[in-house]
């Protein structure tokens, strides 16, 4: 289970460095993976987001330490990343329910975050649709968004965020008339308007998003970013209908059994975390398809690289 191996291998980088910086870089080459694509696997099959679970797992360690010895909370504090005394009792509060140094004292209640280890629970209840197929290269265009992948402080600006917008402001109307006719390789009975993601190198910590719409003989592109994307073998996962009350329990879901169920168990590695979102329905009800580019598993190149990773590990 080489997924199950790159995922574990990026926990023992991230348990490592606990009392340190968590290099998205470095992160990066564990995961085989961008930052991107590792926290959003990881949310998925964990359902905690990677920065909740390293505050936790900072916190209990914090917690393990004030309850060890006679140490200073401000000690603690730096040690775990807090800038100030302030604000690392403000989160150990929220989590523990106590000060850390009320946490000092023998008798307190704590709370344990243990260390997550990946494995994979094969039940069989549920089919999964899904058909792999093959796609020359084909163009794009729309409304791009570069967000953030680095979860800490302020929430940052999500594509949900940039969908809102551009229908507010009637960019996406204005999309679906420019879109024109879809081409044959999309499917019948589509809607003109998607969402693509991950689909070029951004800086680290960061990932592109965009709004767009298939090139075709009669689209109107300008004014627009034009993205070319290469031919790929896609793995595509259609939702079945839904009413529309549900979209966003059912499209959480289809990804959720991508990343926790389909892809630790298949021969295929996401490439590059490049997916789309291909939406239809109609007024009553829902449908959309999720594209993952994909390509054969890669075991022994993967190792290699792995194999040369140690160097980051303690």
């Amino acid at each position: 289970m080489e997924w199950l191996a790159r995922m574990n291998a990026t926990l023992d980088y991230i348990e490592s460095n606990l009392c340190g910086e968590i290099d998205y870089g470095v992160l990066e080459k564990v995961a085989c993976c961008s930052a991107h694509t590792f926290f959003k696997m990881f949310s998925y099959v964990a359902d905690v987001s990677l920065s909740e679970y390293v505050r936790r797992r900072r916190l209990t360690l914090a917690a393990l330490e004030l309850q060890s010895g006679d140490v200073n909370v401000i000690d603690v504090a730096g040690k775990y990343g807090y800038e100030s005394p302030v604000s690392f009792a403000r989160a150990f509060q929220v989590l523990h329910g106590v000060t850390p140094t009320q946490a000092k004292k023998s008798g307190i209640n704590l709370k344990a975050y243990p260390r997550i280890s990946f494995q994979v629970s094969i039940s069989g209840k549920e089919q999964m649709d899904y058909r792999i197929e093959k796609k020359d290269a084909f163009q794009v265009f729309g409304i791009e968004g570069i967000f953030k992948t680095d979860e800490r402080g302020e929430p940052p600006r999500t594509p949900a965020d940039l969908w809102a917008d551009c229908h507010a402001n009637g960019t996406v109307a204005k999309l679906d008339l420019d879109a024109g006719k879809l081409p044959g390789f999309v499917g019948k009975n589509l809607d003109s308007v998607h969402g693509i993601c991950s689909y070029k190198e951004v800086s680290t910590g960061e990932f592109p998003y965009m709004i767009c719409a298939f090139m075709g003989e009669d689209s109107q592109p300008h004014g627009y970013t034009v993205l070319d994307v290469p031919a790929h073998t896609w793995a595509i996962f259609p939702s079945g209908k839904f009413g529309w009350d549900n979209f966003d329990t059912v499209i959480e879901s289809l990804y959720k059994r991508f990343f926790g169920e389909w892809l630790p168990t298949s021969q295929f590695e996401q490439v590059g975390g490049l997916d789309l979102e291909i939406y239809g329905g109609d007024e009553e009800f829902g449908y959309f398809e999720l594209w993952f580019a994909v390509k054969k598993l890669d075991i022994f190149g993967n190792r290699a690289k792995q194999a040369e990773l140690q160097a980051y590990f303690p």
